[in-house]
C-alpha cells in the first residue's frame, strides 16, 4: 500500500498532478481545493495517499492532512459514494465542512459539491452522523500529521531546492484543536458524543474562532434541558 508520496511537483493537470520520486513519476489525483495549495512546478511535495485498487486500474488520490484521508475512507463507505463524489465533496467543503455539514445534517452544504445529488447528500448524512464525533476528536492530532516534503537526489538532474514542511494553517490547527477539546469535556461531563459533537459544531459555525472555553460554554447551553 502506497500511503504517501515525497519529491518534486513535475507537473500540475485539471485534477491531478505527476510528482518525481527518484526518477519515478506518480500520477496522484486530488481535490480543487489541494491542487490550488500545492506549490509551483518543479518545487517539493508531499502528500498523504490512498490507493484505489480495480480489475483494470490503480490510481492514487492525494491528501495534504491525514485527517483529510482518513474522511476521504469514511466517505468511500457510504453507498454510492465513489472517489469522484468523495474528491468533490472535500474539495468544496475541506475536511472541516464536511465533519460540520453531516454533524448538523446540513443536506444543502453536501450538495454544493459538483455531481451530488439531494438523495447522495442526504445518505451521506444519514450513514455518517454517528460516526463523524469519532473523527472530529481525532482532529488535532490527525491535523497535525503533516508529511515532511523530501525530495531525493535524481541523477542529471538540476539540484534540488531545500525541502518545505507543507504545514497546515495555524488557524485551522487551533480550530481543530478547540474542537476536538471541547469534544472532549463534553463527553466527560456525561453527554453522548452525537449530542456533542451536533452542539459543538453548530458553535463553530456560528462563531468560527471561538476558543475551547467559548465551544464548551455556548454547546452547554445548547444541550441544557429548556
Amino acid at each position: 500500500m502506497i500511503g504517501r508520496i515525497s519529491g518534486r511537483l513535475d507537473w500540475r493537470g485539471p485534477d491531478h498532478v505527476l510528482i518525481d520520486v527518484r526518477g519515478v513519476g506518480y500520477i496522484v489525483h486530488v481535490s480543487d481545493r489541494t491542487l490550488a495549495a500545492l506549490p509551483g512546478v518543479g518545487e517539493a511535495v508531499s502528500l498523504y495517499t490512498d490507493l484505489m485498487v480495480r480489475e483494470d486500474l490503480l490510481q492514487l488520490f492525494g491528501f495534504p492532512t491525514m485527517l483529510e484521508k482518513e474522511w476521504h475512507k469514511l466517505l468511500m463507505t457510504v453507498q454510492g459514494v465513489g472517489a469522484k463524489a468523495s474528491m468533490a465533496m472535500l474539495g468544496t467543503l475541506g475536511a472541516e465542512g464536511v465533519a460540520r455539514a453531516i454533524t448538523l445534517g446540513d443536506a444543502r452544504a453536501i450538495q454544493a459539491a459538483p455531481g451530488v445529488g439531494p438523495k447522495l447528500a442526504q445518505r451521506v448524512i444519514l450513514e455518517l452522523k454517528a460516526k463523524a464525533p469519532a473523527v472530529m476528536a481525532q482532529g488535532v492530532a490527525l491535523s497535525a500529521a503533516v508529511p515532511d516534503a523530501v525530495i531525493e537526489d535524481v541523477p542529471a538532474a538540476p539540484a534540488p531546492k531545500p525541502a518545505r514542511k507543507a504545514a497546515p494553517p495555524p488557524a485551522a490547527v487551533a480550530r481543530a484543536a478547540a474542537t476536538a477539546d471541547a469534544l472532549s469535556a463534553l463527553t466527560n461531563l456525561g453527554y453522548g458524543p452525537g449530542d456533542a459533537a451536533q452542539a459543538v459544531a453548530t458553535v463553530a459555525s456560528e462563531a468560527p474562532e471561538a476558543d475551547t472555553a467559548t465551544l464548551i460554554r455556548s454547546a452547554l447551553k445548547l444541550l441544557m434541558p429548556r
